[in-house]
């Protein structure tokens, strides 16, 4: 019984590391350690694949667009495959991003956050989405025909541009920009941006005119395509989750793993009269939205090698000969500002991925917002927020500190006993539980408090570490950013040694292995803290400096001050 609380801290120090490792085995794509090799996804043998089979008389998912360098883009239904006429590019800029079009398909190409840095040259602004040689990531919108042997304008269609202004002017509130398509069987499609001032959402107005002499059954598809590659610049030392994501009333928030759209095993939801779909990222995301109620299908396929698409598809009714449909959706792509984005869509700010404790995150999140609103610094609201935690845990904190004292004040007659019976190993536990109980000492006093504390701290550990709010956040001095590693080490170095005065704190273990492993865990723990946000390390620094000052006010209390004495190992 003597040693079981610091077993069972070792098995969760132990279990952390498995953990990390698993993660960052998962994130350099060489797949989890608990489910197989993950592997490179083999290139599909032609046009998009779907997850499942689709409901008599809907089309097939729609392919994504590959670029012109990587050969012909695959067909649609009703659409013949040709060789894509040339394109123009048309460029448009606000207050807050700098958005370039293709007129193949009216197609977002490129979007450029003009508030944000990229992770690996500060000097460049993050180009969130993005069609290169390199990387493939494009909203696209089109239609398919419910009936067969019906072609409509789509992401492949060349429309011509409307002109107008490109640049939001000063004064201005918005900024239009207007595709059209040629006739297609007498079918056109006009698209429309509306851009508006400090906002990232972007309104997307369809028009559908039947100039032929047969009514028609269009679908709309608003569609989002990319490369399965995580974010340049992202740390092989934690996990965030890159991909597609679907969002319904019913199942809510539902992450889409490409390995899984690749093996045809996407368990999204595929229909409903609500939703939205986006592809999520580290600090940033994408998103179509359509917040009036109706009828749409949700859909991933994997149309080429590394190349990914989900869509949502809402059916826009019989148009008849001469007729004009309209419908509007909103395009949201950038930053995952909680706040804003809950006030977009039910459920949007659930792209702010904060794994299986978000029940708890996002209170923490809510809290941490408003010590920042009051403090007006986040490095200063993250200390708060810790003070606030250890405030609200102080008397569980102080039980296990005061276990710990007991056990500290008990050491020398314990250590006394293994040395006596040292040849007598069930002798000796039958008097070590005579002493515990003659102390009143319960060994595994210190365990429960760090056990129900721990979901609170990893939970604060995903806000800091998912929070695009931390990016480019300054602290105090040198540390400019509290999402990127601590330029000078000094944070770490400060961690390691509270995590050190921590352990020199704790009663000392009679078994000199046990003594050397206790020492040794805050030391290899801290490498991790090299590499990680400032932001964290500040976190987990403000805990460690509070609960050495409460442990030591206990153990003073209790009759066993500190002594300045180092451990001696044999």
């Amino acid at each position: 019984m003597t040693d079981i609380r610091r077993t069972l801290l070792w098995v969760v120090f132990t279990m952390s590391l498995v953990l990390i490792w698993d993660a960052w085995q998962k994130h350099t794509g060489q797949g989890s350690m608990f489910g197989g090799p993950q592997g490179k996804p083999a290139a599909s043998a032609g046009g998009a694949q779907p997850n499942a089979a689709s409901a008599p008389g809907v089309p097939a998912p729609v392919a994504a667009a590959v670029p012109a360098a990587a050969g012909a883009a695959p067909a649609l239904p009703g659409v013949p495959t040709v060789a894509p006429p040339t394109s123009e590019r048309v460029t448009i800029t606000t207050d807050v991003v700098k958005a370039t079009f293709d007129s193949q398909g009216g197609n977002l190409v490129q979007l450029e956050l003009l508030d944000y840095r990229d992770a690996v040259d500060a000097k460049r602004n993050v180009v969130l989405l993005d069609q290169s040689a390199s990387r493939l990531y494009v909203a696209q919108t089109g239609l398919v025909a419910a009936q067969p042997g019906v072609s409509l304008p789509n992401h492949f269609t060349q429309m011509s541009v409307v002109a107008g202004e490109r640049t939001l002017a000063p004064g201005a509130k918005e900024l239009t920009l207007r595709f059209e398509s040629p006739a297609i069987d007498g079918r056109k499609l006009a698209k429309t941006y509306t851009f508006k001032r400090g906002q990232y959402p972007i309104t997307v107005k369809h028009e559908v005119t039947n100039e032929g002499t047969t009514p028609v059954t269009p679908q709309l598809y608003l569609q989002l395509a990319r490369d399965g590659n995580p974010p340049e610049g992202e740390s092989s030392f934690y996990f965030t989750f890159t991909g597609p994501a679907v969002y319904t009333d019913l199942k809510k928030f539902q992450k889409v793993d490409f390995k899984d759209i690749a093996k045809g095993a996407a368990g999204h939801e595929k229909a409903a009269d609500n939703g939205w779909v986006a592809m999520v990222q580290h600090y940033f995301a994408s998103a179509w939205l359509v917040n009036a109620p109706g009828p749409r299908e949700f859909r991933t396929a994997k149309v080429s090698d590394n190349h990914y698409t989900v869509a949502m598809v809402l059916p826009l009714g019989e148009l008849a000969p001469g007729a004009t449909q309209t419908h509007e959706a909103v395009l949201f792509a950038g930053p995952q500002e909680e706040n804003k984005l809950a006030a977009l869509a039910p459920g949007l700010e659930l792209v702010k991925d904060y794994g299986w404790l978000t029940v708890l995150s996002k209170p923490l999140f809510w809290l941490l917002d408003k010590l920042h609103g009051v403090l007006g610094n986040w490095g200063w609201a993250i200390v708060g927020l810790v003070v606030l935690l250890k405030i609200a845990f102080y008397w569980l904190n102080a039980s296990a500190y005061r276990s710990m004292a007991k056990m500290k004040a008990v050491a020398p007659k314990v250590t006394e006993l293994r040395e006596r019976y040292k040849d007598k190993p069930q002798q000796m536990q039958q008097e070590m539980m005579r002493i515990y109980r003659e102390e009143k000492v319960n060994p595994l006093g210190g365990c429960l408090p760090i056990f129900v504390q721990m979901p609170f701290f990893i939970a604060l550990y995903w806000v800091l570490l998912s929070s695009v709010e931390m990016r480019g956040a300054p602290w105090i001095g040198w540390i400019q950013d509290l999402s990127a590693i601590d330029p000078w080490f000094i944070l770490p170095v400060l961690m390691t040694a509270s995590s050190l005065f921590q352990v020199w704190l704790n009663p000392t273990p009679p078994d000199p292995m046990q003594a050397k492993m206790m020492w040794f865990m805050p030391l290899a723990f801290s490498v991790m803290f090299f590499f990680f946000p400032a932001g964290l390390v500040l976190y987990w620094i403000t805990n460690n400096i509070l609960s050495i000052a409460q442990q030591w006010i206990i153990n003073t209390r209790m009759g066993v001050p500190p002594q300045f004495n180092l451990p001696k190992f044999k």
